[in-house]
């Protein structure tokens, strides 16, 4: 009997082992990319942006990776705003991350994203969390998925676990929430054209941000003209 006890301490020594392996290994959540960091500072970062800094327009997205409308928003419209609006210099889009409280996982794929931005590959795992979303209705830990999506959009896997474990951008992500609090961001997805707030019935088509561009174009003053040299 007491052998037995003593293999069976061995097996329960073993699997802790392999249990904390797991989760060194992206097995499991970091607290520090999971939850909201205790102190925040500001580090200047104003959120990805696509397009040309010289287009006339400037749309902030507020956006939550968990949230399904957000999903169906970058799946659906996006190709199609990114181009007749953002590749004809038009637009200038702007992701800002605002994790509502209601999704559990909200913050861990904004850091996700955030980790991989830091390689240069932000949009590519922004499309992998929203066109793999059906990770956000399972309820389950997402570490593993993330860390292979991350794989599929070119990011070092070393550099992402370091960055995830450490919650690196935890105080980035809580920071824009704030912001958002303070411009009455009331959900997820919210949209700002040049700054103000843009209000919709439904869940804007590509067609609905062409027609603001446009009204935005129209009325913007016209640029002074270049000054000719004279003789």
């Amino acid at each position: 009997m007491n052998r037995f006890y003593v293999v069976l301490a061995g097996v329960a020594v073993v699997l802790a082992i392999g249990t904390f392996t797991m989760l060194k290994s992206g097995g499991g959540a970091s607290a520090a990319a999971t939850g909201a960091p205790p102190t925040v500072a500001d580090d200047g970062f104003r959120g990805y942006k696509l397009g040309s800094d010289s287009a006339p327009v400037e749309i902030t997205e507020y956006l939550d990776f968990e949230c399904p409308v957000c999903a169906s928003f970058a799946v659906i419209q996006m190709p199609t705003i990114k181009e007749q609006l953002i590749n004809t210099g038009k637009v200038r889009w702007r992701y800002r991350d605002f994790p509502l409280p209601i999704h559990k996982y909200s913050r861990f794929s904004a850091h996700a994203a955030q980790c991989a931005g830091a390689q240069g590959r932000f949009f590519e795992m922004h499309d992998q969390l929203f066109y793999h979303h059906q990770w956000a209705q399972t309820g389950r830990d997402p570490s593993r998925l993330f860390r292979d999506l991350a794989k599929d959009a070119g990011v070092d896997l070393t550099a992402y676990d370091q960055c995830m474990e450490a919650g690196r951008y935890a105080q980035r992500i809580e920071f824009s929430r704030q912001e958002g609090d303070q411009l009455l961001v009331d959900g997820t997805p919210t949209f700002y054209a040049n700054g103000k707030k843009l209000s919709f019935r439904r869940l804007p088509t590509s067609d609905d941000f062409k027609t603001v561009v446009d009204s935005v174009i129209a009325h913007s003053p016209p640029k002074p003209r270049p000054r000719t040299a004279q003789h």
